[in-house]
């Protein structure tokens, strides 16, 4: 019933929900909004610093709907930065581990992502459709809950999802026995190692030559560089027309050298677009070789992004906007991060103190001021600030000339070998030796892989693929095979059902082939044993092999002599004259030379690009030698 209800989530999306383990009292609604509270100003210092593509981590009271009980949660929309996501991840699991009375649910449009992330390990009965409410962060450690603990059903694939306050009670009773196993946990906490140390690495510093009434909001709210970067990325031919004219906001005239914190993501984003600005604009960049070209680039597209912003503005008075930075909420959270030593020790006004200040002050109007809060647009807020701020062009001017060096882009242009690392490492594969000696590739492994593959079960899902070629291989139950050749092919003409029937008279034969078709019958009045079956169909088949042998199709597969290797099949001419014509027509296939053969043959028609043969191969860490035969030849014919 709640997918009834529930809104379909966006595709960039993320949905974060956080329930008590145990059933919480009469008092479970300020119990949880309390808990929201405590939760926000405890990762302060992480969400600080953190500057999000689209919108923030928020924890709001969600009340009881249907089956979902009472919770605290939300969602993100993270848009092209899927790094957010995963932070959110890394947040959720924290505050699970740290507050182990709560439980949580992460999902996005996809369903459950982090199984997505784990797919290699999951269990055979896990699939999507019955997924759901079964995955939790509970502890600081993932927890799956298992089929058969369903009621009134066991081990039934389509048993229905349990609901979440019946996971919660198991979770709450029974938690270690639906520990994830420990692939599983590894595969998700490897997307998530590195955090809270990943974020500095995640962000890039730059300087951009920028209107002052930028420089001067940026400080105050140093989150408004992703609007602004989204406003100039997503643009369209109406947001243009406040960029055909002079700026009223942002005029060119007044620009000073600044250092800007973009995320990398935000960076590539800017950088990556090819823009012209209008003359009509007043901004101008000088010539490509212009040492400081860049910065002028990004300043003017960042100033085209505010400009943007400002002109869809609802041109508020200040004096109706918000003022959620007074009273005791506010007063809390900044007394809690200073019991936390967030502000390290700087001194009460200092510059460095300051811009922390500033930043937690970001970081409380976005993520924790009162639900009950007027919804305030970039716009809005950039124009506020302008008005509330001082701008000191000749401070900034002096600040511009000692400016420390920006950050290093080159990880912007990835080398084709740095890309193949960088999908063997998510794949979890070591690279091969590039030593000859090292290498020493194995023919007969990679048609024992190849034998493995085909064994596999396999069905309109896809097919199994095996890890290892050391598995057993595929097995034949003569007498199974031929009972059921009996119950086909033996049964009486009286055991023939009314569909035979049906077909006869469908088909209309004529007299001839009743005369035969009742010869045949009599020849079937003495029922043929199972041996004697067997070998029927023996001599069916070598009669079919003689045929093909003389044709271009059997001519065409390398075969070997009885008793010999496919490696010593040329030694087996030195066999006595007995051994006939015949017998060399039907000698046998050597079935791991022509495997071999063709897949060498296909992999080279592949010309060093990914096909079939490379992705099945290495899915089950076989690598093949590049194909030096042209090198060589075109060598001999130079010499």
């Amino acid at each position: 019933m709640e997918a009834l209800w529930r809104p379909a989530l966006p595709e960039d999306a993320v949905r974060y929900r956080l329930f008590a383990a145990a059933a919480a009292g009469p008092g479970g609604e300020a119990l949880l909004r309390r808990c929201a509270e405590v939760l926000l100003v405890r990762f302060a210092p992480l969400l600080a610093a953190y500057v999000w593509q689209r919108q923030p981590f928020r924890l709001r009271y969600v009340p009881r709907r249907g089956e979902t009980p009472a919770h605290i949660g939300g969602t993100t929309l993270f848009g092209d930065n899927v790094e957010d996501e995963w932070f959110i991840v890394y947040l959720v699991r924290e505050i699970t581990r740290e507050f182990p009375g709560l439980a949580a649910r992460i999902d996005d449009n996809d369903g459950e992502f982090l199984l997505i992330e784990a797919a290699d390990f999951l269990p055979k009965w896990l699939n999507p459709e019955n997924s759901e409410n079964r995955v939790f962060f509970y502890k600081g450690e993932l927890h799956i809950i298992p089929l058969s603990e369903t009621p009134e059903q066991d081990c039934d694939l389509s048993a229905p999802c349990p609901t979440i306050p019946q996971a919660l009670a198991l979770l709450s009773s029974r938690s270690e026995e639906f520990l994830a196993a420990e692939p599983i946990r590894a595969a998700v906490n490897k997307r998530i190692d590195g955090y809270p140390e990943k974020i500095q690495a995640s962000l890039h510093r730059a300087r951009c030559f920028l209107p002052a009434g930028i420089v001067a909001v940026l400080r105050q709210r140093p989150s408004l560089v992703a609007a602004a970067v989204q406003a100039f990325y997503l643009r369209d031919p109406g947001d243009l027309r406040a960029c055909r004219r002079p700026f009223t906001t942002f005029p060119a005239e007044q620009r000073v050298m600044a250092l800007v914190t973009f995320t990398r993501c935000l960076y590539a984003q800017l950088v990556q677009q090819k823009f012209v600005p209008d003359r009509r604009s007043g901004y101008t960049l000088p010539a490509p070789s212009h040492p400081q070209y860049r910065a002028y680039e990004l300043g003017m597209k960042l100033a085209h992004g505010f400009e943007i912003l400002c002109s869809k503005s609802s041109k508020v008075a200040p004096d109706t906007k918000r003022n959620v930075l007074s009273g005791p909420l506010w007063e809390r959270f900044l007394r809690s991060l200073k019991e936390k030593d967030y502000f390290k020790g700087e001194m009460e006004g200092s510059a460095k103190y300051l811009e922390l200040l500033h930043m937690a002050e970001d970081h409380f109007q976005q993520s924790v001021a009162p639900e009950s809060s007027v919804e305030v647009s970039p716009g809005d807020e950039i124009l506020t600030l302008l008005q509330t701020t001082s701008i000191d062009l000749k401070e900034f001017e002096r600040e511009a000339a000692s400016l420390p060096p920006e950050d290093d882009d080159s990880w912007l242009d990835i080398t084709p070998d740095a890309l193949d690392q960088m999908l063997k490492e998510a794949r979890n594969e070591s690279l091969p030796s590039t030593n000859e000696e090292e290498q020493k590739y194995d023919l007969e492994t990679v048609a024992e892989s190849m034998k493995a593959f085909v064994s596999k079960v396999s069905s309109h899902e896809g097919a199994e693929m095996p890890w290892s070629s050391d598995e057993s291989h595929v097995t034949f139950d003569v007498d199974s095979f031929t009972k059921a050749l009996d119950r086909i092919l033996g049964a009486d003409s009286e055991e023939l059902d009314s569909d035979d029937l049906d077909e006869e008279e469908e088909f209309d034969f004529s007299d001839g082939d009743d005369e035969d078709l009742d010869a045949g019958n009599q020849r079937q009045d003495q029922k043929m044993s199972p041996e004697e079956l067997v070998g029927s169909l023996k001599s069916y088949m070598n009669e079919m092999d003689r045929e093909l042998a003389q044709t271009n199709v059997g001519k065409s597969f390398t075969t070997k002599k009885r008793g010999a290797s496919s490696v010593e099949a040329a030694t087996s001419e030195s066999a006595g004259p007995d051994s006939g014509a015949e017998d060399a027509e039907l000698a046998p296939v050597d079935v791991d030379m022509n495997l071999v053969a063709n897949l060498l043959e296909s992999y080279s028609a592949q010309a060093g690009l990914a096909g079939p043969t490379s992705n099945i191969l290495q899915s089950m860490g076989v690598y093949l030698p590049e194909n030096t035969d042209h090198t060589s030849s075109s060598s001999g014919a130079t010499q």
